[in-house]
């Protein structure tokens, strides 16, 4: 477990932010990237060519040793829904075949399989959740007419746990296709890409990722990697880093899934932000910040139980992230009590959900306890 690392987020003390799942605390040594880039691009006559080159390719490759893998499976997206479509581009669905997702999972894994769904004549097949979670269900779901399974790390609205390994192999066995949105996991729970072997991974940049909102990440697996891209930029050409012969055309992609690479892709700012934000991530360690954050939610859980909420059983939930729900639905005006209480909290679906990072304390939890009480 990790020391107390409050002193690195710019949270005031009279905040319990719970709400790392909605958009993530700030580090201080984020904003400080923010501001020196500000500063550095209003001097445009300073940026020189690698400055658009360079720190993409760092932040590249941090994120990819985040993912186990190198940079060369990296492409840098600006949300979800793109690094989506890039996957949906690039896999085949057929007629009267199905993708598989869970129910109520978040839309932008769901509207584009819907639509290439509608367009190729396949089939959306939605998982519910059982009593024992969610993977027996999408196992069950996977059969010879899959081909894809589109699925989180953990559900978005309360922290409920995939596993991703067993849906992988089980996908495989079928010859289905894997493709992962991480935006509620990527940061703060392992997720090892050899391990899984997925075909997409998507995730944002700006929740547990403590970046940049408008930048985010897709891993891309190898036998994909000379697919089609949504846009065709002119960085992401053999050689782009020649500026004075970028009027030679070429045909020929840099290699690796730069081809993916959103146009704009050198957002000097974002770009710096993301970088100080994947850097720290990398100093502390994801495994490191996952046991940290479970002493959290495992504290969540046990006192709201005392308090007669209902949580998913510990071998069900993912260790950063944690819904709580009320036999009985949620209390009138809970949400208000909240922010009258500068307690962030998000309520999802019907399910209240607490989102720790390395900032919270245990005033914060108490905190939440008051006004979930009150």
């Amino acid at each position: 477990m990790l020391p107390d690392q409050r002193h690195l987020f710019d949270v005031p003390d009279d905040v319990a932010y719970l709400n790392s799942a909605y958009i993530g605390p700030r580090l201080k040594a984020v904003t400080a990237a923010g501001e020196a880039a500000l500063g550095f691009t209003a001097t445009p006559w300073n940026v020189d060519p690698p400055d658009f080159i360079d720190p993409v390719e760092n932040l590249r490759s941090t994120v990819g040793s985040l993912l186990g893998d190198t940079g060369e499976g990296i492409a840098i997206v600006p949300a979800i829904s793109y690094g989506i479509a890039v996957a949906a581009a690039n896999l085949a669905v057929g007629d009267r075949r199905t993708i598989v997702v869970l129910d109520e999972q978040f839309p932008s894994n769901v509207y584009p399989w819907r639509s290439k769904a509608d367009r190729e004549g396949g089939e959306i097949i939605t998982v519910l959740r059982s009593p024992d979670g969610w993977t027996s269900g999408v196992i069950d779901a996977i059969d010879e007419r899959t081909a894809i399974v589109a699925v989180p790390n953990c559900h978005w609205t309360d922290g409920s746990i995939v596993d991703l390994v067993a849906v992988g192999s089980a996908a495989r066995e079928v010859g289905a296709a894997l493709v992962i949105d991480a935006s509620q996991s990527f940061g703060a729970l392992p997720l090892d890409v050899s391990a899984v072997r997925p075909d997409f991974v998507a995730t944002v940049g700006y929740k547990w990722q403590l970046g940049f909102y408008g930048l985010g990440y897709l891993w891309v697996a190898e036998q994909h990697r000379i697919g089609v891209p949504l846009e065709e930029g002119w960085i992401v050409r053999k050689d782009a880093d020649n500026f004075a012969g970028l009027v030679d055309y070429t045909d020929s992609y840099e290699p690796g899934a730069r081809r993916f690479d959103m146009g704009e892709r050198s957002n000097f700012i974002g770009v710096a932000m993301a970088n100080a934000a994947v850097d720290q991530i990398s100093s502390w360690g994801i495994p490191e910040v996952a046991s940290t954050l479970e002493a959290v939610t495992a504290r969540v859980a046990e006192g709201v139980r005392d308090l007669g909420w209902v949580v998913a059983p510990r071998e069900q939930r993912a260790p950063h992230l944690i819904g709580v729900r009320h036999p009985r639905g949620l209390p009138d005006r809970l949400a208000d009590r909240f922010s009258e209480a500068h307690v962030s909290v998000s309520v999802r679906g019907d399910s209240v959900r607490i989102a720790p990072h390395l900032h919270t304390t245990d005033s914060d939890v108490d905190r939440f306890f008051e006004v979930l009480s009150g």
